[in-house]
């Protein structure tokens, strides 16, 4: 049985089980829990965000929901599986037990195995050809899903504490977490720990940098100047993030002696970076419209608000705009 503690924190160590509970029989893992738990509050908030501040359809957004939520993680379980085939294909026994074997360990998501940035570029994807059938601009369900997908991660990384998980390196710091492999009771009060070691608790870091970023994005949302603002400010917040937390762990996945998300992370801090210049350079003129969208939110003048939105797609003056002229 494995513990875990915080001892430069004061917290003894202690046990969680990976099963929540039991229903029917079968095992209810708090990995797959949290994800569901992520994914529904995700939901709710991109609902809230995508009809108050980018005026979308709720029914567009439940929709985009189901097929972003499925192929999402399809994509972040494909992409983890690409760079840890070997440990998914089974070869012991006959043909068809090996393929059983071997499907059945790849469709195991509640025993770990999800990549963030396999989710995040399947569901860009999927948004994307969403927006193109449905007729929406697409950089606006981008920066609509910028701040939803945080909460997913800020939610998903504490089921890879459960599962004793996406570590870092051995570390001496106050906060370093203890990972105990078994424990020998040998009376009412005493025992001894088989073997310990101390690491950082990167789940942990990473966590609380999506809640660090989540709150920043939904404070710049409220004074947004430009389409893609969001996203781009996303891009650049949590792939500098990921890629100096990746740089601590030990279970990277690894495409030889190169860090696979350490470098997507400097990709996606570059690209969000091109992405805000650019934009901001062409969508500038969107400044003076959007500070009047949100004015006229908060003062309870949608109608007017809607005019502004179709102004900043279109190009064309609100009546509002054109009265001051």
């Amino acid at each position: 049985m494995s513990y875990i503690s915080f001892p430069g924190l004061g917290i003894e160590p202690f046990h969680i089980d990976k099963a929540a509970f039991s229903l029917f029989g079968r095992d209810i893992a708090w990995y797959g829990l949290l994800i569901t738990i992520g994914m529904i509050l995700a939901v709710l908030y991109a609902n809230y965000i995508g009809v108050k501040r980018e005026k979308l359809k709720s029914d567009d957004i439940m929709d985009l929901a189901f097929v972003i939520i499925l192929f999402g993680v399809l994509g972040a379980r494909l992409y983890y599986i690409l760079f840890k085939l070997e440990d998914y294909i089974v070869t012991t026994g006959t043909f068809w037990e090996n393929l059983k074997d071997t499907l059945y360990r790849m469709v195991s998501i509640w025993n770990g195995g999800l990549a963030i940035y396999g989710g995040i570029i399947a569901g860009l994807i999927t948004a994307f050809l969403f927006a193109r059938k449905r007729k929406i601009k697409f950089i606006k369900l981008f920066d609509m899903l910028a701040p939803t997908v945080m909460i997913g991660q800020i939610i998903g990384r504490w089921g890879n504490f459960i599962n004793m998980e996406a570590y870092g390196s051995e570390t001496n710091l106050p906060w370093r977490m203890g990972l105990l492999v078994s424990y020998d009771k040998t009376g009412p009060e005493t025992g001894i720990w088989n073997y310990e070691t101390y690491v950082h608790p990167t789940f942990l870091y990473e966590s609380l940098w999506n809640l660090v970023g989540f709150i920043l994005l939904n404070f710049l949302y409220r004074k947004k100047k430009f389409d893609g603002q969001m996203f781009a400010s996303y891009l650049i917040w949590y792939g500098f993030g990921r890629m100096l937390i990746e740089g601590l762990r030990t279970d990277s996945l690894m495409l030889g002696p190169i860090r696979i998300s350490q470098l997507v992370g400097l990709a996606s801090c570059i690209l969000g970076i091109i992405i805000y210049i650019l934009n901001r350079k062409k969508l500038g003129k969107q400044s003076e419209a959007y500070e009047n969208i949100y004015s006229d939110i908060a003062n309870g003048e949608e109608e007017a608000a809607e005019e502004a939105v179709q102004a900043t797609e279109t190009g064309e003056h609100t009546p509002a705009e054109e009265n001051k002229e």
